[in-house]
């Protein structure tokens, strides 16, 4: 029994992510496009909506203190998290990072798979935010591939008041993720996830296959479709830049 549910669930997340799909989305630039270009539009204006969504939850708001030291940021929206006596995930995402200027990456596609045994059973969609911290976070996001787990410094971020309280959070992990999860799940584990480059979606928003972490470290020239997603991204860490500068500029700083 427990070999036909396992094989149903690859079955039951590829429907659910069919239904999910968009095959028609416009630009920033007014132009209509379809398929796979369509999907990666689409992907952009979700994360962006996602994020603001995140920011302006009161009981889920990822705090300015955690944004004041992230270096980069990722958004996976509607990933799949599908469970049938075997949970699994799959998801597809966009990042970016900051750069010496002060500015945003272009964005950078990445997918995320892998699963953990439990006895879960339904199927949902989940927003999920990743915040690299610092450096060390940063190069988690650089490498090829990396994955999720305490044990690689990945933790639930904390929340509202969590943050001024402790630093722990600031101490003990790289990467801290939060998630708005819609369905029949309650809580969320990524432990022993993967996340790697998406390298199709790259190609087809990009031309050409470029590595992420060229990407991710300014050396591309910008793409007119990213605007949207950057001025979200640029929006939602408005407030910790204002108060980090401000911390930088205060006596005994």
């Amino acid at each position: 029994m427990k070999r036909i549910l396992a094989a149903a669930l690859p079955l039951a997340v590829l429907l659910a992510v069919g239904c999910s799909t968009h095959h028609v989305a416009t630009t920033a630039t007014g132009k209509t496009v379809y398929g796979e270009q369509a999907q990666i539009v689409q992907r952009l204006s979700d994360s962006g909506n996602d994020l603001k969504a995140l920011m302006n939850a009161p009981d889920s708001q990822i705090p300015q203190a955690v944004l004041a030291d992230a270096k980069c940021i990722a958004v996976v929206p509607d990933m799949v998290k599908g469970g049938f006596v075997v949970g699994g995930h799959h998801g597809r995402g966009v990042a970016t990072c900051r750069l010496p200027n002060g500015g945003w990456s272009q964005p950078a596609f990445l997918a995320i798979t892998g699963g953990s045994w439990g006895a879960q059973i339904g199927l949902e969609s989940v927003d999920l935010v990743m915040v690299f911290l610092g450096d060390a976070g940063a190069k988690e996001l650089l490498n090829s591939q990396f994955k999720l787990g305490a044990d690689a410094g990945v933790a639930a971020g904390p929340l509202g008041r969590e943050a001024q309280a402790s630093t722990d959070w600031k101490m003990k992990n790289k990467i801290l993720v939060y998630s708005r999860a819609k369905g029949l799940f309650a809580g969320l584990d990524l432990s022993g996830a993967s996340v790697k480059p998406d390298d199709d979606s790259t190609q087809a928003f990009y031309g050409r296959l470029i590595p992420a972490n060229e990407i991710l470290a300014g050396r591309v020239k910008a793409h007119p479709d990213s605007k949207l997603f950057l001025a979200d991204v640029r929006q939602a860490f408005h407030q910790s830049n204002v108060q980090k500068q401000e911390r930088q500029q205060s006596p005994g700083f």
